[in-house]
């Protein structure tokens, strides 16, 4: 498909029908609270619905708890054994690619910085960081599982984010388009997807053409599960890569809520980070990975260990070849890799399980105008978005 700025701006103009129906039915009929209450007690995909739920949060959580009909199950497990391969990796890609990216494009930031539960770098860590943990598990679209009610909150969340700016008129719709509109959403997808493929890339790890596609694909799944029209969603790599390019052309550049998103990043990370002689390659690793540009936009400051960081892809090149030459040595890193991530996670959410609730108001100081085989080597295209 072929991208072009009118394809764009029409995507601008649009979001989410079933949620933002459901959303503006529950606060016409003063049901959020209810619904919020109720809703934490249904955290596992096939439990019964709470009595008192109201009927048209109901009829949206059935129509809802099922994955997309054409889902590929073959391609998940692809994307699944990739993740276990990768996690620590796309975990560092999430934290310091992805996130800031996020902020670099100045009504995003905006949007982030204007919301109560959103403008925290920790809980917003914590919530993707779990959101993605729970995909990549086996039983994520199964009876039990907390991926399916995380992905119906997500949705709602996002749709009462728009409800509120809307309504209150805080949103300049004529120039931004609909707040958490289509291309907003999918850029989003992009930043967690295509973004973090680059980011890995980037950082010398080894993949596979076929696993860098399973993971693409299985955040398309993710992104019609987020209320992302299956039809306007990049469906291929190459796809992705011209939507991802148009897109930051389109939106990228500095703000203030970027930089002070940002900085908020970097001081949660630094906390994490034993002890404070490390502390300065938090920064480091963010300008690394997202380009001088958008780091001096985002206010990321040089540090001397901009230039030592550079040494990271030869040292997990290093890891990446006992993984490849050694069976005990492959087990030893994806459990590594995998304690890595609940020790993350772990100091993100205090040792909790992150909830979603819609939000009844909006921050008021704000005005917001088995692995996969490691065969065809995955490369990305020169030039790609990002650097």
């Amino acid at each position: 498909m072929t991208r072009t700025e009118a394809s764009m701006d029409a995507l601008r103009q649009t979001g989410d029908e079933l949620a933002d129906a459901t959303v503006a039915t529950l606060f016409e009929r003063g049901e959020v609270g209810t619904f919020n209450s109720l809703m934490r007690y249904v955290s596992t995909a096939g439990a019964p619905l709470p009595d008192g739920l109201p009927e048209v949060a109901r009829e949206y959580l059935e129509a809802t708890r099922v994955p997309p009909s054409w889902v590929d199950w073959s391609e998940m497990e692809k994307a699944r054994l990739f993740f276990i391969d990768n996690n620590v990796h796309i975990s560092t890609a999430l934290s310091f690619a992805s996130m800031p990216a996020c902020y670099v494009v100045p009504h995003v930031a905006r949007l982030l910085s204007a919301t109560h539960g959103l403008k925290y770098p920790a809980k917003r860590m914590a919530e993707t960081g779990q959101f993605t943990v729970r995909l990549m598990q086996p039983d994520a679209f199964e009876a039990g599982s907390r991926f399916i009610p995380a992905a119906q909150k997500v949705r709602l969340l996002h749709a009462s984010i728009r409800h509120h700016l809307r309504r209150e008129n805080r949103w300049d719709v004529d120039a931004l388009g609909v707040p958490i509109c289509q291309e907003d959403m999918i850029g989003g997808q992009m930043f967690f997807s295509l973004l973090v493929l680059d980011s890995l890339h980037r950082l010398g790890i080894h993949m596979s053409q076929e696993g860098a596609e399973a993971y693409y694909y299985a955040w398309r799944v993710v992104g019609a599960m987020l209320g992302v029209d299956r039809e306007a969603v990049p469906k291929s790599l190459d796809d992705a890569r011209q939507f991802l390019d148009l897109y930051m052309i389109r939106h990228m550049g500095p703000s203030e809520e970027g930089a002070h998103l940002t900085r908020q990043l970097i001081d949660l990370y630094e906390e994490i980070v034993p002890g404070t002689l490390f502390d300065p390659i938090v920064s480091a690793l963010i300008r690394y990975l997202v380009g001088d540009t958008c780091a001096d936009w985002l206010e990321v400051p040089h540090t001397p260990w901009d230039t030592a960081v550079k040494a990271v892809p030869h040292l997990l090149g290093v890891l990446e070849s006992i993984e490849d030459r050694s069976p005990l040595g492959a087990w030893a890193l994806d459990r590594l890799g995998h304690l890595t991530t609940v020790l993350e996670l772990s100091s993100l959410t205090r040792g909790r399980v992150m909830h979603y609730a819609i939000p009844e108001h909006l921050k008021k100081d704000y005005g917001v105008p088995g692995t996969v085989p490691r065969t065809r080597r995955w490369v990305p295209p020169v030039g790609a978005s990002g650097r």
